[in-house]
């Protein structure tokens, strides 16, 4: 009789895990086109531009001219005082159009309909050429003068701005207002809050999320929409560099020099409003959005454990 051995695996050796999937990333041939067509347009733009007769040079002489860094600095200053005009009306006609007030709401609406309906040119030579018809502004004991010497060119770039701005600004505030759940405002009136005190420590800060992105859109269009005021003889960024191409025969060259300092600014509020937004995204989302610094360093990461594994 024959014995026959049999070979038992250890009863404690694991069992082999699955093999690792190769997985081959699906080639998007769409996209490389799309990125071929896009330098060939951008290098047939540059060269476009390279043919024609533009004293590139003029550019840089004159970027930090004083009478264009003047023009900067009344341009940032216009855009802030217009937008404090145009933040704190926008908030008062947002509780005068929420108001169950049928009169103060009418009057929000009124305002709302008017500025939002006819262009910011012509409300600025509208308030430019009131002098025409009014030779004196008289408003009793407070003040009395000469239409021409009260309604001066900073005044209304002021006016024109500020007074249009107001009425978006009252949409955009009265839209984060109505975004806070009406649960908030009950509760804190339960609790004995008046209705002003439930919109400064309750609704407004929570509207704020809804209020920020917006405004930040606004304050950028606002500083692109001072180049207006030019019309009605305010000296900013445009008009300074309107009158350097005049007079030095490169007035191409000049405009393309106010577009980039325009540019430079524009870049550095939208810098300054994504920070504002990540701020007030604090407590509505679990982890906050990553900032430029952090996207670009973990870029660099990855592209570096991708050189060490190759």
């Amino acid at each position: 009789m024959t014995d026959i051995e049999k070979t038992a695996e250890p009863a404690d050796t694991p069992p082999a895990g699955p093999e690792a999937i190769k997985a081959i990333p699906v080639r998007h041939y769409g996209r490389y086109v799309t990125a071929v067509i896009a330098i060939a347009l951008l290098v047939a733009i540059i060269y476009a531009f390279g043919q024609g007769q533009i004293n590139w040079h003029a550019v840089p002489d004159y970027f930090f001219d004083d009478r264009i860094m003047t023009g900067v600095y009344k341009t940032l200053l216009l855009t802030v005082l217009s937008m404090l005009i145009g933040i704190v009306g926008g908030i008062l006609l947002a509780v005068m159009r929420l108001s169950k007030n049928p009169v103060t709401s009418s009057i929000a609406w009124f305002y709302i309909w008017f500025f939002r309906g006819t262009p910011v040119l012509v409300q600025l030579f509208l308030w430019f050429n009131l002098g025409l018809v009014f030779h004196y502004i008289n408003l009793g004991p407070l003040y009395k003068d000469e239409w021409s010497d009260f309604m001066t060119p900073l005044l209304t770039a002021l006016l024109g701005l500020g007074l249009n701005e107001a009425a978006y600004m009252a949409e955009i505030c009265r839209a984060g207002l109505l975004a806070v759940d009406e649960g908030q405002t009950e509760a804190a009136h339960a609790l004995g809050m008046s209705h002003s005190k439930t919109l400064r420590r309750i609704v407004i800060p929570q509207a704020m999320r809804v209020i920020v992105p917006p405004t930040g859109n606004e304050v950028i269009n606002m500083l692109k929409t001072t180049s207006l005021v030019a019309a009605v003889q305010y000296p900013e960024l445009f008009r300074y560099a309107q009158d350097i191409g005049q007079n030095s025969g490169a007035p191409v060259e000049m405009y393309f020099l106010a577009a980039a300092w325009y540019l430079i600014m524009t870049s550095i509020l939208s810098v300054g409003q994504y920070y504002i937004e990540r701020y007030y995204a604090r407590g509505s989302s679990r982890s906050l959005p990553p900032t430029p610094w952090q996207k670009v360093r973990a870029h660099l990461t990855t592209f570096s454990s991708r050189k060490v594994t190759a």
